[in-house]
């Protein structure tokens, strides 16, 4: 029998330790690997960041800055037009809110008025094209392109279109068998450019949703049909909650959209419409006035209003957005002990 002489330097005994460990042998610090890792995110994230600065932050930095400055006006000292803008500070959010406050806030609630009404329209309407394009029959290739049309129109020639269509002499007048001046001012206006505004974008909701029906799983229809469900019993509790997600992304993104609503009312009706004049165009008309700094200040508040909407619809129903809801329960059910595959 041989006896091993295990020696203090053999089994590192003798060797002082660091942290635990001891001196030469080599241990990997989680600290590193974390910072290695973040450094490598930032890497990735930093092209997004600088196209988000350059794109969104310095315009809305300048708006704000420039909202501050009044427009040009006559020197006392050399009796011509000044080189630069006054400072005025709050003085255009005042006479916003003060002296021009009737036609700020009618193109706010007009705003408001068209982001409820078309995006609610559009909802309807583009579950129910999802539906449709999600049935498999002949010919279903055909419709989904024919549904699709519309949103890929460019919006400038949407509103040239339907211009031709609410014509006093158009096919509106000529379908409901009335002359009607679409194109003036009215509650028939709003009406003009609320039907143009869902024929166009509903069909962005609606492939939006269809993306969402396409990822639900067949068998869970069969097995609801197996247990008796009708088809509109199968909606309400299969369908609506599993798309639900897909559905509020697509809402969350036209609210956005209508608030910024533009082009397709300045086409189809016309500019300086007190019916459907919005923020946007109201803003775009003191900056053709050459009121910079009245116009920057109607942005900053559309920006503001648009922020404000974004972030109470994603605190509200963020954890549908993310689907953090299953996941929060699944935690709950581990916790307690249940044994999943």
């Amino acid at each position: 029998m041989t006896q091993t002489d295990a020696s203090p330097e053999a089994t590192g005994a003798g060797r002082p330790r660091t942290n635990g460990s001891p001196v030469g042998v080599r241990t990997r610090r989680p600290g590193r690997a974390t910072a290695g890792a973040g450094r490598l995110a930032a890497l990735l994230v930093s092209p997004t960041l600088l196209v988000l600065t350059v794109v969104v932050l310095y315009p809305t930095l300048m708006a704000l800055k420039e909202s501050l400055y009044g427009p040009k006006g006559l020197d006392p000292a050399t009796g011509f037009i000044s080189d630069t803008e006054p400072f005025v500070g709050l003085q255009n959010y005042a006479e916003i809110f003060g002296e021009a406050g009737a036609r700020f806030w009618n193109a706010f609630w007009n705003t408001t008025f068209f982001t409820v009404v078309t995006v609610g329209l559009e909802t309807v309407i583009g579950v129910a094209m999802a539906l449709i394009m999600h049935k498999a029959f002949r010919g279903r290739a055909l419709v989904r392109a024919g549904i699709l049309v519309p949103w890929a129109v460019p919006t400038a020639i949407s509103g040239l279109l339907w211009r031709w269509i609410f014509n006093s002499d158009g096919v509106a007048n000529a379908l409901i068998g009335q002359q009607i001046l679409w194109t003036t001012e009215g509650f028939h206006a709003k009406v003009a450019v609320i039907v143009a505004e869902v024929w166009k974008t509903a069909p962005f909701i609606g492939l939006l949703v269809l993306a969402g029906l396409q990822v639900i799983p067949k068998e869970v229809y069969e097995a609801a049909r197996m247990d008796g469900a009708r088809p509109v019993r199968q909606f309400w509790h299969i369908t609506l909650p599993l798309v639900k997600p897909a559905l509020l992304v697509a809402v969350l993104f036209r609210c956005m959209d209508a608030l910024r609503m533009f082009d397709l009312p300045y086409i189809l009706v016309g500019a300086q419409k007190h019916s459907v004049e919005t923020l946007s165009m109201l803003a775009q008309n003191e900056a053709s006035n050459v009121r910079f700094g009245p116009a920057s200040a109607y942005a900053v508040i559309l920006f503001l209003y648009v922020f404000l909407i974004a972030l109470a619809f994603v605190r509200l129903l963020g954890t549908d957005l993310v689907g953090g809801g299953g996941g929060r329960g699944r935690r709950g059910f581990l916790r307690r002990g249940e044994v999943t595959a």
